[in-house]
């Protein structure tokens, strides 16, 4: 029981790492998964007689790992990744959400669903082919969703029989690519998944490479997506009013603190009306406490009685993002029914949803070479591409590049609900992709 209890004292005492892992068709990505959790003992012991079972039933002497996260019936028949896949495991020194993405162009707008909330993402290459077309869109998809640390995986190294000038030249061109986008760090591992080189343990066949395995990267990499460190934000999700005996007077507004840090006697803003008051109570699981941070679900309480309702947002007074009705966004379309100019949507943007219309499309963005289309008029599945949106109702949105969070929002149809766009408000690539980019036409409205 004392080892027990020990144990989940230390689990609970490491960080949490969100990460996904990218890159083209058969470059190894659910391999280097599944030797990653096999490697670290983060895999029961029925499961792994599972993949050797099915293996064997293919015809394969050794367990294929890629097994371990492919589950659809169409994955393993196709040897591919069609869905995300979702893997929890830790070690000693971290907890891991990995989100395993599919390599196909078609199945892009799954790679934006896995990599939006990561920090760290895995771009995996084969050391035979380099740095192929999907290759540089997954680095740009990785650059526009903002993830602050992208690793690049050479895999197969085994079979360019682990030489060093392969990796360092794929290395060098994966690099300058992914540092003109913006991408703020760059960490190249030459690995082989299917023999476990520099996967978990360091491999004994390139004896030239010095740096970290891919799991030592996975659990030293600073963490620096700090929600506490951000712009407070407080959507407002619920509006407590018991009205009983025992609380007649009681008025809290429930819901999920975005980012942040909230305390009692603070001045806010309630947006999008803009009016302010005072903090004077914050409860947390039952319990009146004086400070609230991200992602902490809280009843904040207010000094004024102001008409707040589910999809306003609380902001400190001195630190409100704007209020607007006209939103310049990109979006990576994932519907297979297209966005068009005029089209009417629902944007939802935190816990508030308004009707909208799709104003211009002034440009698509062509992901292999970064060139622009200007004017197509509308954006098909898995393209990306700059809108201008028209809402209803007033929105407070943060520019994606200040908060991930804040600076999200959906478009949806509604006639049916159905998820159209994810887009991110603001800016395109990092200030170090634009700074670098070539001035732009003077008829194109958007610069990539």
């Amino acid at each position: 029981m004392t080892t027990q209890l020990q144990s989940a004292e230390q689990l609970s005492a490491t960080t949490l790492l969100r990460f996904a892992t990218a890159g083209s068709v058969d470059d190894g990505k659910s391999t280097l998964v599944g030797r990653l959790l096999h490697d670290s003992k983060s895999i029961l012991t029925d499961q792994l007689e599972a993949v050797e079972q099915a293996s064997l039933n293919r015809g394969q002497e050794a367990p294929d790992l890629a097994l371990l996260t492919d589950g659809l019936r169409a994955e393993r028949e196709q040897g591919i990744t069609i869905d995300v896949a979702y893997r929890y495991f830790a070690t000693a020194r971290r907890r891991f959400i990995l989100a395993d993405t599919p390599g196909h162009v078609q199945y892009t707008r799954n790679m934006v669903t896995g990599a939006s909330t990561a920090e760290l993402a895995v771009v995996l290459v084969d050391a035979r082919n380099g740095v192929v077309e999907q290759t540089r869109r997954h680095a740009a998809v990785a650059a526009l969703l903002r993830v602050p640390h992208v690793v690049l995986a050479v895999n197969k190294m085994d079979l360019v029989d682990y030489a060093e000038p392969v990796f360092a030249a794929i290395a060098e061109e994966f690099t300058a690519y992914a540092a003109s986008l913006g991408v703020p760090e760059i960490t190249a591992i030459p690995i082989s998944a299917l023999a476990g080189d520099n996967v978990v343990e360091p491999s004994a066949h390139m004896d030239w490479y010095g740096g970290p395995t891919v799991l030592e990267h996975l659990e030293t990499v600073p963490v620096s997506h700090d929600l506490t460190a951000c712009h407070a934000r407080f959507p407002v999700q619920y509006v407590i009013r018991p009205q009983s005996a025992e609380h007649p007077d009681y008025r809290g507004y429930a819901g999920q603190i975005a980012a942040g840090v909230f305390r009692v006697g603070e001045a806010v803003s309630v947006l999008p009306s803009g009016r302010t008051t005072t903090i004077t109570g914050i409860d947390a699981l039952g319990e009146s406490v004086d400070i609230a941070w991200a992602p902490q679900s809280v009843t904040i309480r207010l000094a004024d009685d102001i008409d707040i309702s589910r999809g306003d947002l609380i902001a400190p007074a001195d630190d409100s993002p704007a209020v607007t009705q006209d939103i310049e966004a990109t979006v990576c379309h994932v519907a297979d029914q297209p966005l068009s100019v005029g089209q009417r949507v629902l944007i939802k943007h935190t816990t508030r949803t308004v009707k909208a219309i799709v104003k211009d499309i002034p440009s698509r963005l062509t992901l292999d070479d970064l060139s622009q289309h200007p004017a197509p008029g509308q954006l098909v599945a898995n393209d990306i591409g700059r809108v201008v949106v028209r809402t209803a109702e007033p929105l407070a949105l943060d520019a994606y590049a200040d908060s991930r969070r804040t600076g999200s929002f959906l478009l949806i149809d509604p006639a049916d609900g159905t998820t159209l766009s994810a887009g991110m408000a603001g800016a395109s690539f990092a200030a170090a992709a634009e700074a670098a980019a070539p001035a732009a036409d003077d008829d194109a409205e958007w610069d990539f």
